[in-house]
C-alpha cells in the first residue's frame, strides 16, 4: 500500500513550506516556499552559520548608512536560504518581498528586481524563483507589473475570493490561499469545533479553486497554512499544496486511502466578477476575517523581518 503522501503527489504538486534543508532533502518536494519567519528560523541553525559569517563579512565591506547595510545583509541572507533550497528542489523557490513594502507598488517592484538580480548573480535564473507579495491591492498591482516583466509571482496572505479574483485579473502566476489561519479566526470567533468538510479555510480554497477552473483561469492555486492533515486531505487534487515537514511526515506514515476532492472537470462557479479597486476594497471591508488576517499576517512578517535585521545589526557590531 502506498502512503497518503505518495497518493497526494500523484494528483497534486507537493511543496515544502520550510527552510529546513535536511527536511527538504529527505521529503523531496517539487518546490519550496519561504517567508521572513522561515528564513529567520533557518538562519538560527548550524547549517547556515557559514552563510551568516559570509554575509556579515560582506556587509562590513559595504558603504552607506548603517541601516542600509543591515538591510542589504538581511537580503543577502534570505537569498542564501533560497539558494540552498534551490539546490535541492527541481522546481521553484518562493522568496518574499519585505512585508513593510506591502502598500507600496513601486518599491515592491524594485525589490523584486533586486531579488531576481541577486539570484542570477548566484547562477539561479528567474525561471526558478517566485516572488512572494502580500495580496494587498498594491501588492497585486506590483505582481501585474512583474508578470509583464517576465517575473512570476506568488501572491500570499490570501484569505478571500476578492483577493483571488484580483490576482487572476493581474495575471499572477500563483496564489497561496490560506487555510489554517482562516480556521483560527473562526474558532476564536465562534468557539466551534470544525470537521475538515466544515473547515472555513477548506471551504474558501475550494470556492476559489472552482471559480478559477470553471472560468478557465490559468493562475495556479496552492493551498497553504495547514493546521492538520484533515485539511490537506480535504483539498487533495488542488493544483499545489505547500505543507510543513511535520504534516508531510504524518502523511508519509499513513497508508490509508486518499480520495481526490478537487478536480477541474467537476468545477462549477458563479459568473466572473468584474474587479476594480473600489469593488476590491469594499469586498475586503465587508469581510472582517480577511481584513484582520491580512493585516495580522503583514504585521507578523514585518516583526520577523525586524528580528532578522536586529540579528544582523548585532553581528555587524561584534
Amino acid at each position: 500500500m502506498t502512503s497518503k503522501l505518495d497518493q497526494l503527489r500523484a494528483i497534486t504538486t507537493v511543496v515544502a513550506d520550510t527552510g529546513d534543508i535536511e527536511a527538504v532533502a529527505r521529503l523531496k518536494p517539487v518546490d519550496c516556499t519561504t517567508n521572513p519567519t522561515i528564513v529567520l528560523k533557518a538562519l538560527s541553525t548550524p547549517m547556515f552559520a557559514d552563510a551568516v559569517k559570509e554575509a556579515v563579512a560582506w556587509g562590513k565591506g559595504q558603504g552607506g548608512s548603517s541601516d542600509g547595510v543591515v538591510a542589504a545583509v538581511a537580503d543577502r541572507l534570505a537569498i542564501s536560504v533560497g539558494a540552498a533550497l534551490a539546490g535541492l528542489v527541481p522546481g521553484r523557490v518562493s522568496t518574499e518581498v519585505d512585508a513593510d513594502l506591502s502598500f507600496d507598488t513601486k518599491a515592491s517592484v524594485d525589490k523584486a528586481h533586486q531579488i531576481i538580480k541577486a539570484y542570477e548573480a548566484r547562477g539561479i535564473g528567474r525561471e526558478r524563483i517566485l516572488i512572494k507579495l502580500a495580496s494587498t491591492w498594491e501588492g497585486i498591482r506590483a505582481a501585474e507589473v512583474l508578470q509583464k516583466d517576465g517575473i512570476d509571482c506568488n501572491l500570499t496572505l490570501l484569505f478571500s475570493k476578492a483577493q483571488a479574483i484580483a490576482c487572476a485579473d493581474a495575471g499572477a502566476f500563483l496564489i497561496s490561499p490560506f487555510v489554517g489561519r482562516i480556521l483560527d479566526w473562526y474558532v476564536k470567533s465562534t468557539g466551534k469545533t470544525y470537521t475538515a468538510e466544515e473547515d472555513p479555510g477548506v471551504v474558501s480554497v475550494r470556492s476559489i479553486y472552482n471559480y478559477y477552473k470553471a472560468n478557465g483561469i490559468k493562475t495556479i492555486v496552492m493551498g497553504a497554512s495547514f493546521r492538520n492533515v484533515g485539511e490537506i486531505e480535504a483539498l487533495a487534487g488542488c493544483d499545489r499544496l505547500t505543507i510543513s515537514p511535520a504534516l508531510l511526515d504524518e502523511l508519509a506514515k499513513d497508508e490509508g486511502t486518499l480520495v481526490r476532492r478537487l478536480d477541474p472537470a467537476g468545477a462549477t462557479a458563479d459568473q466572473p466578477v468584474k474587479m476594480d479597486e473600489k469593488t476590491f476594497r469594499w469586498m475586503m471591508n465587508e469581510d472582517a476575517m480577511a481584513t484582520e488576517k491580512l493585516s495580522e499576517g503583514i504585521r507578523l512578517f514585518a516583526k520577523d523581518l525586524l528580528a532578522l535585521r536586529a540579528m544582523v545589526a548585532k553581528e555587524l557590531a561584534a
